[in-house]
């Protein structure tokens, strides 16, 4: 009984946090009606420290890297590929040839993936054709298992095969801001219409917190019991946001790293052993105030309760749902790519 009074008082806290007008849509909001926002902003945001990056790249770009952005856009549209489709193309196209249709490359590759005829790709005329070219990428992205869950510059790389594939990341920002309402090219994300980040985590906590009492089970992603990772995941899923299983995954890949002393309630905290990023072994829902809702353990119940640091407690949350940019990855130089 303790722990529920605690987590309604929480959660009523939060609520005015949020204040009225956006506690009324959280409240309203239904999951299942809701479009997946991971395929929007969610997956869309840079994973890079430096606001303005992306804009400024994007500002660098030729009329024709340009209209080569919008065409890979537009044939993701026709294609109904959702956003982080359309970022992946565009983060490949920039790294391998600038956005630019080129008639020359490494050995035989050509135009704006560099694709090489010899590899399969298809004909000179067609891995010259921009039409052909978007649409192969599209092809092959499609058929990789899990590419949605991939940092755009990962599931850039399975397509591609490059001897180099750190490299995709460089232009995330700006892949980012281009398929942004913000960005050059116009009308793209057809998200506007989704609740915003602060809405999606509200909902998130409510979920978690709603499953204080849940027995904790090794392995349970709910709906009546779990472990750790099974309640953050099911409770970003409650706010339709995809996010995987497993802490460390989470960790990984599970949205933007922000700075512990910069938590906002629906960022997922984490510990790991030796305090190493590496290591992570539990995950846990901030609710705001330094305190976390958490399945703790074999014979323990969710619970709400202070977040504790036993030299273990990292100092990097991750934010599945975001606007704004996070930690810049490192650039790792060109160099041509092997198919």
């Amino acid at each position: 009984m303790r722990k529920l009074v605690v987590a309604v008082v929480v959660f009523a806290g939060f609520a005015g946090l949020l204040g009225v007008g956006v506690l009324t849509a959280l409240l309203g909001a239904t999951g299942g009606s809701q479009r997946d926002w991971t395929s929007c902003a969610a997956g869309l945001g840079p994973w890079g420290e430096g606001a303005g990056r992306g804009e400024s790249d994007a500002a660098s770009l030729d009329g024709e890297s340009v209209d080569i952005a919008q065409r890979i856009i537009e044939i993701g549209q026709e294609r109904q590929l959702p956003p982080r489709a359309w970022q992946i193309a565009i983060q490949a196209g920039k790294t391998e040839s600038n956005l630019a249709n080129l008639t020359h490359g490494d050995r035989d590759s050509l135009g704006i993936f560099q694709m090489r005829p010899s590899m399969g790709w298809g004909t000179v005329a067609q891995v010259t054709d921009v039409e052909y070219q978007v649409h192969k990428f599209y092809d092959v992205l499609v058929e990789i298992p899990g590419w949605e869950e991939m940092r755009p510059g990962t599931a850039a790389q399975r397509v591609e095969r490059s001897a180099f594939p750190m490299r995709y990341h460089e232009w995330e920002p700006m892949a980012a801001h281009l398929v942004s309402t913000e960005g050059d090219v116009e009308g793209i994300t057809g998200c506007d219409d989704l609740p915003s980040p602060s809405v999606l985590a509200g909902q998130a906590v409510e979920y978690a917190v709603g499953n204080v009492g849940a027995p904790y089970v090794w392995g349970a992603a709910g709906p009546d019991v779990f472990d750790c990772s099974g309640l953050t995941q099911q409770a970003w899923k409650a706010a339709g946001v995809e996010i995987p299983k497993y802490s460390q995954t989470q960790y990984d890949e599970g949205g933007v790293p922000v700075p512990l002393a910069e938590a906002q309630p629906g960022d997922l905290v984490f510990w790991g052993y030796g305090r190493d990023p590496q290591a992570v072994h539990h995950v846990a829902l901030y609710l705001g105030d330094d305190e976390v809702v958490h399945a703790p353990q074999p014979g323990e119940e969710v619970e709400v309760t202070e977040m504790w640091d036993s030299g273990e407690l990292l100092p990097h949350v991750i934010r599945p749902a975001d606007e704004a940019p996070a930690a810049e990855a490192a650039a790792v130089p060109a160099s041509g790519a092997g198919r």
